[in-house]
């Protein structure tokens, strides 16, 4: 018979299911785990309740002792395997409950089926009491048993070792609790089964102890809240391949990816230690094994994230493929104490045939506007060639003169050797202006020199502002004419200023803002333009300042981010995105604009001082062009 103890305990037991489905019902969303929680709940329920009617059912009423413990076969059969199911849904993952998993059930229906209509075959009971002694069962009673062993066994086997696989406190913790409930009955029911004079009631009564803790585990500790079907989405979302290692490096768990990529190359699994991947005779051949480890020893040395990029050679059908991996090794700590590693490799493969094809489309938009930009000064290059040619031929004609001069009067008496003297004079005269024009042409050819170079060669070397500024304003000198403007240079620091890096890069950027500056300054009626230097603790600053009409807000915040112009149809956007990626690229530095308090605009770039040497200099100003 059922005691009082026990009515009382599943009177309580049935009123609190019954608010919880009240509660649940309410509820907006439930998960798979909650589902069958709920299910779960309500089979107990149905099972404490056709107990209460047991009790309460007279001891000669056979009939409907018999229909009450039938009903109680709806909870019994039914609560291990939705133990099974909560046990599969956390370990497996389970969004939505798998057509295979339905299967579980065929046991528990075929049991209710068998009970209803026992008193046709006695398969169930071959002699039915409600007094446990007086209970002889039938053959089917052993399937229906032995499978909700069956379920109960599973289902702490599995989260043990769940539990083993992963480190985490709150898992163990929820496993562990979630074990102890499955525990409790399947114990009552082995002493029940080995023939321990028990009451009927002790079984359902150890099934409490199932439903308290899975509630524990599922809604105070968000059992699957944190769910490893979650986890392993979030992990194959921000990498292609993960691993995760205990503190001792063993393998846990890594997803299909890294299976493909790394584990089959090089022998990787589950419960084998990363160390004995590796012997001392394949290292060579196993690199980014080795690194990883390096890494993993890194990380636990310096408990922060340790990044690197690995590049891996897969087999493809038409040939071999490389991939490259930025891999991150992150330390897992538990109050203090290392736990464990993950380790997060994402596909940067198809990122850097992307940084490949962004750099050469620069570098093809670099040359062109290079071209365009020698193309506009071939006509003021002519003009200033033409000039220091003239004047060379002018002074050879000349010098020519004067030694016609000395030959027709040799046999004159009246020439006297100091007249000898002052024609000598005069040729070396003549002669040191064709040495001026010829340096002035050697630099402007120079200068033509370093601009015809590819952008793209590296000519790493020293050179001083004041070269930089020589060899602008020789290029820019019939332009800067042309719009009826003049370059004046304003040095405020007392030392001599060297830069490190290609003077043709940085040439090519101050010929652009001159050259902006010369177009702005046009409108306004040519006058002086600025180009000064400048520095701090940080930079070495040099500008171009203009007194032209200035920079629209609109074009303002698009400048160097992408190509923009005030010129409309004259300009094509290029020069100053193409200026911004060179002082980025060359020197590290970066662009940028300022109104000039004046009117106009200032457009200058920031060079880091570790690419410069400040030396002694005089201050000094002086117009150049």
């Amino acid at each position: 018979m059922i005691s009082d103890a026990a009515t009382a305990i599943f009177t309580a037991a049935l009123g609190a299911i019954l608010l919880f489905v009240i509660w649940s019902l309410r509820s907006q969303k439930m998960g798979l785990i909650h589902k069958l929680y709920l299910a779960m709940a309500i089979s107990y329920g149905f099972w404490a309740g056709a107990l209460i009617c047991l009790r309460f059912t007279p001891p000669d009423d056979a009939t409907w002792q018999f229909i009450w413990d039938a009903c109680t076969n709806i909870g019994g059969p039914f609560t291990p395997v939705l133990c099974l199911c909560i046990a599969l849904t956390f370990v497996k993952g389970w969004e939505k409950l798998p057509r295979k998993a339905y299967l579980l059930f065929v046991i528990p229906v075929l049991t209710n089926i068998v009970v209803w209509t026992n008193p046709w075959h006695h398969l169930q009971y071959e002699v039915f009491s409600t007094v446990r002694s007086e209970i002889i069962f039938g053959p089917y009673s052993v399937v229906s048993g032995v499978y909700c062993y069956f379920c109960l066994i599973s289902s702490i086997v599995l989260l043990i070792n769940f539990a083993r696989k992963n480190p985490s406190r709150l898992y163990r913790l929820q496993c562990l609790l979630v074990c102890l409930g499955e525990f409790c009955p399947l114990v009552v029911s082995l002493i029940a089964t080995l023939g321990t004079q028990m009451p009927i009631s002790a079984t359902p009564l150890s099934f409490v102890v199932t439903i308290v803790l899975h509630g524990i585990a599922i809604y105070q500790l968000h059992f699957l809240d944190i769910k490893p079907l979650a986890t392993q989405q979030v992990l194959d979302w921000i990498s292609d391949c993960y691993l995760i290692l205990s503190d001792q490096g063993l393998v846990l768990d890594f997803n299909q990816p890294f299976a493909e990529v790394f584990a089959s190359r090089y022998g990787i699994a589950e419960n084998r230690y990363l160390k004995d991947c590796v012997k001392e005779e394949d290292i060579s051949n196993k690199t980014a094994l080795y690194n990883l480890m390096t890494a993993i020893e890194s990380c636990r040395e310096s408990l922060s994230m340790i990044s690197y990029e690995q590049a891996v050679t897969l087999p493809r059908e038409e040939g071999v493929q490389k991939n490259y991996y930025i891999t991150d090794v992150t330390s897992l700590v538990v109050k203090g104490e290392i736990q464990g590693f993950v380790v997060i490799f994402k596909d940067i493969t198809q990122l850097k045939k992307s940084m490949q094809q962004l750099q050469d489309s620069q570098t093809r938009m670099m040359e062109q506007e290079r071209l365009a930009f020698l193309g506009q000064m071939m006509g003021g290059l002519a003009h200033n060639l033409k000039t220091p040619i003239m004047s060379i031929s002018g002074c050879i004609s000349a010098a020519e003169a004067l030694v016609e001069e000395c030959e027709e009067s040799l046999d004159d008496p009246e020439v006297v050797a100091e007249d000898y003297r002052e024609i000598y004079g005069e040729i070396r005269d003549w002669f040191q202006k064709v040495r001026e024009s010829s340096a002035y042409m050697s630099d402007i050819i120079t200068a033509i020199k370093g601009q015809a170079a590819s952008v793209s060669a590296d000519q790493e070397s020293s050179f001083t502002v004041d070269e930089l500024i020589k060899r602008t304003t020789l290029l820019m000198r019939h332009e800067l004419f042309s719009g009826g403007c003049k370059l004046v240079s304003q040095y405020d620091p007392r030392q001599e200023i060297t830069l490190h890096g290609d003077i043709n890069n940085l040439i090519q950027v101050l010929n652009n803002l001159i050259s902006n500056a010369v177009y702005a300054q046009k409108q306004t009626g040519g006058g002086d333009i600025v180009l000064g230097v400048s520095w701090d603790e940080e930079a070495l600053r040099i500008f171009v300042k203009d007194r032209g009409p200035g920079i629209s807000p609109n074009v303002r915040k698009r400048l160097f981010k992408e190509m923009v112009t005030s010129k409309g149809t004259m300009g094509t956007g290029l020069g100053l995105y193409i200026s911004n990626a060179v002082v980025r690229g060359k020197f590290g530095g970066a662009m940028w604009q300022e109104d000039n308090p004046d009117g106009g605009s200032i457009f200058g770039m920031s060079i880091p001082r570790d690419r410069i040497t400040i030396g002694t200099m005089q201050p000094r100003e002086e117009v150049l062009g």
